[in-house]
C-alpha cells in the first residue's frame, strides 16, 4: 500500500491534474466512478506497473523474511553406562554449574571392582617384599655353596697329592667319589646364583609390571566408578528432568532431561531467506529485526555468516531412491546474524520469533570511478529504496504485539 501511495504521487496525480486543469474535466462531472478508468487510464497503468516494479526492487535488494529465529543448543542428559538411579541432586528444572552432580547411580559393583584392584595392588607390594626377603636368603645359600664347593675342592686337592706321593695311600675311587661331589657342589652354587638370578629379575621388571599393571586396574575401576556420578559439563539450565531414584538408566534408550547452556542462544540469530536472494545476501550487510518476546523494538544487526547449501537438496542413504517430487516446501538460504552492538540481543528470549530485514549496501560500487552515471543513479534509487523496507519493518514492529494478543485470539 505505502509503495501505491508513493507511485500514485508521480502518475496518476499528475494524469489527474491534467485531466482536470489542461483539458478542463471536472470531477464528479466528466471524471465519474464509472469514468475513472477512461479518463485516467494512462496514470493507472503507469501506477500499476511502476509499483510492481517497486515492490520487486524493494524486496529482491533488501530481502525480509519472517523465518527468523533465535536457536539454542540443547544438551542431552544421559549417562554413560546402564545402572539403577540411586539419588538425584536437582529438580524438575533449573540452573547447575559445571562440575555439579545431577544424579547418581547405584554403584556397588564399581565399587567392588574398586577394591579388587586395589587388593590385587596390595598383593604385588607384598610379592615385592617377599622376593627382596629372598634375594637375601640366596646370598646366604650361595655364601653356603661356596663353603662346601671350597671344602670339597681342598679335600680333593689334598687326596690327589697323597696319591701323587704314593698310590696305595689313597683309593682311586676315593678320588673320583670327591671329583662327582665337587661337581655336584659347583652345579648346586651355580643353580643358587641363578635362582638368585632370577629373583632380582623379577624384582627388577616383573614385579614393577605386575604393579603397573595393577595400579591401571584401579585407576580404570575408579573411572568406571567416576560414571556412576552425572555431572553438567557446563553452566546452564535443566529443564524436563523427570528421573527419580529406583529408575533404569539407558544411554541407548532416551535422556533422562535436556541441558541447555548458559550462553546458547544469546549472541547470535539466524534468519531463513527465500532461495531468489541467494545473489544478494552478503557477509556484512545491515540488517535489522524485531521479536516478539521484545516487542516495539528493532534491533540493529549484521550478516556474518550466509550458509552456501539449503538444507531442502539434503540427501541421505538409504535403500529408495529420491524423487524430487518428495521436496514439496523449498527451503531457505540460512543467514548468521549478530547485533551490531553489544548486548543488543539483551531480552531476547532464546527460540523467539522474529521478522528480519537486510539492506543492500552499493556503496563501493558508486564509488568506483569505472561506474558509469546511469548506473549510479540506479544504484543509489536501489539503495534509497531501504528506508521503505525499514519503515514496514517499524509498521509491523509496532502492530504485531497487537496482532498477537487481539487478533490472534491468544
Amino acid at each position: 500500500m505505502l509503495e501505491l501511495l508513493v507511485c500514485a504521487l508521480f502518475t496518476i496525480v499528475p494524469d489527474y491534474l491534467y485531466r482536470r486543469y489542461g483539458q478542463g474535466r471536472r470531477l464528479g462531472k466528466e471524471i465519474t466512478l464509472y469514468s475513472v478508468w477512461f479518463e485516467l487510464r494512462w496514470g493507472i497503468v503507469t501506477c500499476v506497473m511502476l509499483t510492481v516494479g517497486l515492490i520487486t526492487v524493494i524486496f529482491y535488494n533488501h530481502p525480509s523474511t519472517t523465518s527468523a529465529t533465535v536457536f539454542f543448543r540443547s544438551v542431552p542428559i544421559i549417562s554413560e553406562i546402564n545402572g539403577r538411579v540411586a539419588q538425584v541432586h536437582v529438580g524438575v528444572s533449573g540452573k547447575v554449574a559445571q562440575g555439579e552432580p545431577i544424579f547418581t547411580l547405584d554403584s556397588t559393583s564399581q565399587q567392588a571392582a574398586v577394591e579388587t584392584a586395589r587388593r590385587k595392588l596390595a598383593e604385588v607390594e607384598a610379592a615385592l617384599v617377599v622376593a627382596k626377603a629372598d634375594i637375601l636368603s640366596f646370598d646366604g645359600k650361595i655364601q653356603e655353596a661356596r663353603s662346601s664347593l671350597q671344602q670339597a675342592l681342598d679335600e680333593l686337592q689334598t687326596k690327589r697329592e697323597l696319591r701323587r706321593r704314593n698310590d696305595d695311600i689313597v683309593a682311586l675311587r676315593e678320588i673320583e667319589k670327591l671329583e662327582n661331589l665337587t661337581a655336584g657342589r659347583e652345579a648346586a652354587l651355580a643353580a643358587t646364583t641363578a635362582s638368585q638370578a632370577a629373583a632380582q629379575t623379577k624384582i627388577s621388571t616383573l614385579l614393577p609390571a605386575e604393579r603397573a599393571s595393577a595400579a591401571a586396574a584401579i585407576a580404570q575401576a575408579e573411572v568406571e566408578l567416576a560414571k556412576t556420578v552425572v555431572r553438567a559439563g557446563f553452566n546452564g539450565h535443566i529443564e524436563q528432568f523427570t528421573l527419580r531414584p529406583g529408575d533404569i538408566v539407558n544411554p541407548f534408550m532416551r535422556p533422562a532431561g535436556v541441558l541447555i547452556p548458559e550462553e546458547a542462544g544469546r549472541g547470535r540469530l539466524q534468519a531463513g531467506f527465500g532461495q531468489i536472494e541467494a545473489q544478494v545476501m552478503k557477509v556484512g550487510m545491515v540488517a535489522e529485526v524485531t521479536c516478539i518476546s521484545k516487542p516495539w523494538t528493532v534491533i540493529p544487526m549484521v550478516v556474518t555468516g550466509v550458509q552456501d547449501f539449503i538444507a531442502a537438496g539434503q540427501v541421505r542413504s538409504g535403500d529408495q531412491l529420491i524423487d524430487a517430487q518428495q521436496v514439496v516446501r523449498p527451503g531457505t538460504i540460512l543467514t548468521y546474524m549478530e547485533p551490531l552492538y553489544s548486548g543488543g540481543l539483551d531480552g531476547v528470549t532464546p527460540g523467539s520469533s522474529c521478522i528480519a530485514n537486510a539492506y543492500s549496501n552499493n556503496h563501493d560500487i558508486i564509488a568506483d570511478k569505472n561506474t558509469g552515471t546511469l548506473r549510479r543513479i540506479a544504484l543509489h534509487a536501489v539503495d534509497a529504496t531501504g528506508v521503505v523496507h525499514a519503515m514496514l519493518l517499524r509498521i509491523q514492529a509496532l502492530v504485531l504485539p497487537i496482532r498477537t494478543l487481539v487478533f490472534s485470539g491468544h
